[in-house]
């Protein structure tokens, strides 16, 4: 026995896969915004490539399988044999639709309706994410005195203020180090004083020589009688003469500044983050790396969780 065809339930096209990948590809790009920028970019194209095919097959619409027949008013249209007459021929046709159907002009409205408000939404989420919290916060070399008021290997604590207008909330204070000469030039190791555990003043692990401190305009000078390394009061990390960590919770060694020498004086330039140092003095290996904050690492497998730093 043949099946019969209901005229009344012509056959509709299935789901369309389109709106999932679609959603794939946003979840992939926000999950990139704080993975990596690698990420954020595959999600971009997924999200493109299956938003492309989902408005494709929107805009073009599918007809369906076969439409039902259109009965007159004095009952169904049959041909002089008793076969129905197919919809689209005869005094039965049925009147051609529009392009856009009602139901297809409605999804496409709520649909762009939809995105309109979800961009409105995600704007400005999506900016504070990726945009930079603040601007023009470079750092500027700063003139900490002449280098002959550093000793060749001793430790002079130089404490002065990154930016004047700013006030003491600028103050800083660095470790700084003659190692005498590298290739016929001045080679000096500053090191912050910022703990690489939660960023408590580390302090140095050995007597100040207070009386022969010096002032050089806004900048303070304590050399040290002797040292064993640096010591944080806060929570008890050590680090050797280097920087290195020797024992407690800090996860990297002392953070480090960039130097310049103009006219006989020493310059502290931007700092920079440091995993670890082989050797010591004019002599060491310095693994260093961009600036992060304190508490995070900068090598290894862990270093996998801060993959975007925001501005310093």
């Amino acid at each position: 026995m043949q099946p019969t065809h209901n005229d009344e339930h012509p056959h509709v096209p299935g789901p369309s896969i389109w709106p999932a990948g679609f959603a794939v590809g946003v979840v992939v790009l926000l999950v990139g915004l704080i993975v990596s920028w690698y990420v954020v970019g595959l999600g971009a194209l997924i999200a493109l490539a299956f938003g492309f095919l989902w408005v494709r097959d929107l805009t073009t619409g599918s007809s369906l399988t076969e439409a039902p027949a259109v009965a007159p008013e004095g009952g169904r249209s049959e041909s002089a044999t008793g076969a129905a007459i197919p919809a689209d021929r005869g005094e039965a046709a049925a009147v051609p639709g529009d392009r856009y159907p009602r139901s297809k002009f409605l999804e496409l409205s709520t649909l762009g309706l939809g995105g309109v408000i979800g961009g409105l939404v995600s704007a400005p989420a999506i900016g504070f994410m990726v945009a930079p919290a603040f601007l023009k916060q470079g750092v500027k070399d700063h003139d900490i005195g002449p280098i002959t008021d550093y000793p060749e290997g001793k430790f002079v604590v130089a404490t002065y203020m990154s930016d004047a207008n700013q006030g003491e909330v600028s103050r800083r204070t660095a470790f700084v180090r003659n190692n005498g000469q590298l290739n016929g030039q001045p080679s000096f190791t500053i090191i912050s004083n910022h703990c690489a555990h939660l960023g408590c003043p580390v302090q140095p692990n050995g007597p100040l020589d207070t009386p022969n401190g010096k002032q050089y305009h806004d900048v303070s000078l304590i050399p040290t009688i002797s040292i064993a390394g640096f010591g944080c009061p806060c929570h008890g990390g050590q680090y050797d003469t280097e920087g290195n960590r020797t024992s407690g919770p800090p996860v990297r060694a002392l953070d480090r500044y960039s130097f310049s020498i103009r006219n006989g004086n020493l310059f502290v330039g931007k700092p920079y983050s440091v995993s670890h140092v082989d050797g010591a003095g004019s002599g060491a290996k310095i693994h260093k790396w961009t600036l992060a904050f304190p508490g995070e690492h900068v090598n290894g497998i862990e270093s996998w969780l801060y993959p975007i730093q925001p501005p310093h």
